[in-house]
């Protein structure tokens, strides 16, 4: 699979609450944007605002700490899509 694919199967895992296995793909491509990005919302989702508000950070999306998890996954798909 390209990065491209792992990180739309993991909004895709995400969407579905298989979450480990999202958190798998996001930790897989590291150091990526996107993959930031996803990675902090898969924490917000657990509830890990602390680890969250981190990656968030590291992608440069600390703006959207306080965004609804769908939403952001939702954006997420199509960045990746575009």
């Amino acid at each position: 699979m390209t990065k491209i694919e792992d990180l739309l199967r993991g909004v895709e895992l995400a969407i579905a609450g298989s979450w480990d296995e999202a958190h798998e793909l996001a930790q897989r491509h590291e150091g990526d944007t996107t993959a930031d990005w996803l990675h902090a919302v898969l924490h917000k989702i657990e509830g890990d605002a602390g680890n969250a508000r981190y990656w968030y950070r590291c992608c440069g999306k600390l703006d959207r700490v306080g965004d609804e998890a769908a939403a952001e996954l939702a954006a997420i798909k199509e960045s990746l899509d575009g």
